[in-house]
């Protein structure tokens, strides 16, 4: 009896059936479950990393030059590199750093952004002038730039790793255009009838931001920072492959790209396999972000 009363409870419940509904669209979007099973795998691989590699000693800089660039086979499913190591292992182990940098720089670039976003569209004003201006002066220049700057500026340094140097710098200048998609968004929610009439009856400003304003504005967010995972992670990459990130010994798919270049014609699995880790990696979560802005757009849908 109290069972039977619950689950009619439950299926009375506007918000139950509104989620009930958001999960329908998702199980009906095959490109969206695409992308999160192809997600999950990578985030699997870097979690059970140490029982996953074959050879775990070579993801840390181990040498064997008597298997030096061997072909894909039993014992190296994916080949080894010019030092002799196992690409398959330093694969796997360089998903953790490939998804921590690209978590890490969306991470920095939300906790700047969404507080700036969310001022900037629910006061306006000078406040907004200053905050969109500022923005302005970041958007104006490539997002490569500064992190090159910097690093050859550190390059060479023992006490700094430029991996954490990177992830900072491009979460420093990533969080633009999280302030432009949320202020836009709460340009169009403040305007509700709710929202004035919670200013009304003397609601604060904090609670209506926190309780109405980010709920009715995270759908664009969430679009966003599934593609930007992606994004990140291939900034991070392209960083490393120039010579300005990862370094020796360091699996880190990048890095293992751009270390690989010199024998890509003779021996092809060297840079295939890390290139194609990180095409996956990337395709993944852009396909997580449209099937997500599918789902929240009833237009796209």
């Amino acid at each position: 009896m109290k069972i039977d009363t619950t689950i009619n409870e439950i299926s009375e419940n506007p918000k139950w059936e509104k989620t009930k509904y958001y999960l329908y669209l998702i199980s009906k979007n095959r490109l969206f479950m695409l992308g999160l099973i192809i997600t999950l795998l990578l985030i699997a691989v870097a979690v059970l990393a140490p029982w996953i590699a074959t050879h775990p000693g070579d993801a840390f800089g181990d040498i064997n030059l008597s298997a030096r660039l061997k072909p894909p086979s039993s014992d190296y499913l994916m080949g080894t590199d010019n030092f002799g190591r196992d690409i398959f292992s330093r694969l796997v182990y360089g998903t953790r750093l490939s998804i921590l940098a690209g978590v890490c720089i969306v991470l920095i670039a939300l906790i700047i952004g969404v507080p700036l976003g969310l001022i900037a569209g629910y006061y306006g004003g000078k406040v907004d002038e200053i905050i969109m201006r500022i923005c302005d002066g970041f958007l104006s220049f490539p997002y490569l730039l500064l992190p090159i700057v910097i690093g050859a500026y550190f390059k060479g340094s023992l006490n700094i790793d430029m991996m954490v140097v990177n992830m900072l710098v491009l979460g420093l200048i990533w969080w633009p255009w999280y302030v432009r998609i949320l202020r836009a968004q709460v340009l169009i929610v403040r305007e509700h009838l709710y929202i004035e009439a919670a200013k009304a009856i003397g609601v604060k400003d904090s609670t209506i931001i926190i309780s109405h304003v980010i709920a009715n504005s995270i759908g664009p967010l969430s679009v966003q920072v599934s593609l930007d995972v992606g994004y990140a992670i291939l900034a991070s990459a392209s960083l490393s492959f120039i010579g300005i990130g990862a370094t020796p010994p360091t699996a880190e798919w990048g890095y293992m790209v751009s270390a690989s270049r010199p024998y890509f014609h003779d021996f092809w699995w060297t840079t295939f396999f890390p290139g194609l880790a990180i095409f996956l990696a990337v395709i993944a979560f852009n396909l997580l972000g449209d099937g997500l802005r599918e789902i929240f757009d009833p237009k796209t849908r």
